[in-house]
C-alpha cells in the first residue's frame, strides 16, 4: 500500500499528462515533439523518484510508529529499500506506454507484458523458493521485472514499430516543462485521490472486525477486476480524441466521445448485471467462511449499482485527458471524495451503524458525482478552445 500510494500510484497519475501532450502532438503531425515530451516526462519522474528513494530507505523506522507488528513493519521497510532500485524502471515504462498509445500502437505493451509476465513468475519462484532467498526475493523480482519492461519497450520501438516519432536525446527535453507539470499534477490529483480513497476505507474496515476486513477485501478485489473492462476503453477515448483535438477535427472528437459515452453505458449495465446475478456464488472463489459470504453478498448488490458510476467516471476521466483538461477533474476528484464521499461513509458506516454498506454507498455517491459534474463540463466545454489549447502547447513543446 505504501509503494503504491506514495510511488506506483503517483507515477501513473503524473505520466497521464503524456496521454494529452503526446496524443495530441502526433495528431498535429509533430510527431518528433512525441518523443522529447516523452523524455521531458522521465527526467522529471527521475527527479521526483530522488525523495521517493529517500522516503522508502527509512520506511521501516517510519512504519514502525504506524504499524502494530514490528515484524511487519521491519519487512516492509526490507521490501521498500529493494523496491528503491526499480523506481527508474516503473518511471521510464509509464512514460513509454504512453509514447506507443499515442500512436495507437496499443498492442506494443500487450507483447511486453505477455513475456514479462511469465518471467516475473519464475524469477519469483526462482528468488524466494529455489535459490532460498525468502521474503527479500519478492521485492528484487519486482524491480528485476520493473527494469525489464522499458527495456523490451524501447527493443519493440526500435525493431517492430514507433521509431518514428522518436527524434533521439535532445537537451531541450531538459527546459520547458511548465506546461507538462501543469497538466501532470492535477492528473495525479485524479489517480490518488481515488487510490487513496479506497485505502481509507479498507483501513476503516479494520474497525468492525477481521471477518468485514476480509470481506472489504474480496469486495476491493471483486470491484478492482470489473474496473479493468472500462479502463481500456477510457485510455483509447483519451487518446483517440487528443490525436483529433492536435488534427482540429473537433466534430470528429465529439463523435469519439459519444462513441465512448455510449460504450461506457453498455459495460456499466455489463458490470451491473454480473456482479447482482453473482452475488452469492463470487464470495465462494475466495473463501468457505460463512460469514464472510453472508457479509460480500449482502454489499455486492450496492457494489453492482456502484459499476454504472464507476465505469462512466472512468470514461469521463479519459474524456479530460483527451481535450487537457485534467485540472478540472482533480480538483471534480477533490472535492467529490474527501468533502462528501469520505465524509458520508464515515456516517453511515459508524454512527448509523451500517459498517461496510455504509462505507460503499459513501463511494458509490462519490462516483456518482464525480461521473456527474465531469460529463456536464464535457458537454458545456468549448471543444475549439481546446483545440486552440493543444495547438499552443505544440508550438511551445
Amino acid at each position: 500500500m505504501t509503494a503504491n500510494i506514495f510511488c506506483y500510484a503517483f507515477f501513473q497519475g503524473l505520466a497521464t499528462s503524456l496521454d494529452t501532450l503526446c496524443a495530441q502532438a502526433y495528431g498535429s503531425g509533430h510527431k518528433h515533439l512525441v518523443g522529447l515530451q516523452l523524455q521531458r516526462m522521465i527526467y522529471f519522474l527521475w527527479l521526483l523518484g530522488l525523495p521517493i528513494a529517500v522516503l522508502f530507505f527509512f520506511a521501516g523506522d517510519i512504519l514502525h510508529h504506524i504499524v502494530p507488528e514490528p515484524e511487519s513493519a521491519e519487512l516492509a521497510g526490507l521490501y521498500l529499500r529493494v523496491a528503491i532500485f526499480g523506481i527508474p524502471g516503473y518511471a521510464a515504462f509509464e512514460g513509454g506506454k504512453r509514447f506507443v498509445q499515442s500512436q495507437g500502437l496499443f498492442s506494443a505493451t500487450t507483447w511486453v507484458l505477455l513475456v514479462a509476465a511469465p518471467i516475473n513468475v519464475i524469477v519469483n519462484w526462482g528468488l524466494v523458493w529455489h535459490f532460498g532467498f525468502g521474503f527479500v526475493g519478492a521485492p528484487i523480482a519486482v524491480v528485476f521485472t520493473q527494469t525489464l519492461m522499458p527495456i523490451l519497450l524501447a527493443l519493440y520501438v526500435v525493431f517492430v514499430n514507433g521509431s518514428q516519432c522518436w527524434g533521439g536525446f535532445s537537451r531541450r527535453s531538459l527546459t520547458n516543462w511548465l506546461p507538462m507539470i501543469k497538466l501532470a499534477i492535477p492528473g495525479m490529483i485524479m489517480v490518488v485521490a481515488e487510490w487513496l480513497a479506497f485505502e481509507i476505507l479498507t483501513l476503516l474496515s479494520t474497525q468492525f472486525g477481521t471477518s468485514h476486513l476480509a470481506a472489504q477485501s474480496i469486495l476491493v478485489t471483486v470491484t478492482a477486476t470489473m474496473f479493468m473492462i472500462p479502463f481500456p476503453v477510457s485510455i483509447a477515448a483519451s487518446t483517440r480524441i487528443a490525436n483529433l483535438i492536435g488534427a482540429k477535427l473537433v466534430n470528429a472528437a465529439k463523435t469519439s466521445a459519444k462513441v465512448a459515452f455510449g460504450a461506457g453505458c453498455i459495460i456499466g449495465l455489463f458490470n451491473l448485471t454480473v456482479l447482482w446475478s453473482l452475488r452469492f456464488r463470487l464470495p465462494h472463489l475466495f473463501t468457505d467462511d460463512e460469514e464472510v459470504i453472508t457479509l460480500v453478498a449482502n454489499v455486492l448488490p450496492l457494489c453492482a449499482v456502484m459499476q454504472i458510476f464507476d465505469v462512466l467516471a472512468a470514461i469521463a476521466h479519459g474524456l479530460l485527458r483527451g481535450i487537457g483538461k485534467q485540472s478540472f477533474g482533480g480538483y471534480a476528484n477533490l472535492a467529490a471524495y474527501y468533502v462528501i464521499a469520505v465524509p458520508i461513509a464515515i456516517l453511515a458506516a459508524f454512527v448509523f451503524e451500517w459498517k461496510l454498506y455504509g462505507l460503499w454507498l459513501g463511494t458509490t455517491i462519490g462516483l456518482a458525482l464525480v461521473a456527474l459534474v465531469e460529463y456536464w463540463y464535457c458537454y458545456t466545454r468549448d471543444w475549439d478552445q481546446a483545440v486552440r489549447e493543444a495547438e499552443h502547447r505544440n508550438t511551445a513543446g
